[in-house]
């Protein structure tokens, strides 16, 4: 397995879904590749925190600036795509 299929089963990774086979090839792979295993970790790391985090409720003002902004990317996103 190289990088490329590491990012690919990442997450079935994580979750322990892989097949046997496909999860020892990517281990293989981790024991060789620093840059994987730093993605690996910190990958797993997030889905950590952010599974035991409780959602934050947003001051009206800023929840509004937040909706605004988001709105404006998403109509240059529309703007900027070929008809």
């Amino acid at each position: 397995m190289n990088c490329q299929g590491v990012l690919r089963e990442i997450s079935d990774y994580i979750d322990g879904e892989l097949e046997l086979s496909i999860k020892q090839e990517l281990e293989r792979h981790l024991e060789h590749c620093e840059d994987c295993k730093m993605v690996v970790d910190q990958t797993r790391l997030t889905v950590d925190v952010f599974c035991d985090s409780k959602p934050v409720e947003l001051p009206g003002e800023v929840k509004s600036r937040l909706h605004d902004a988001l709105r404006r990317k998403l109509n240059e996103k529309a703007l900027r795509r070929p008809s």
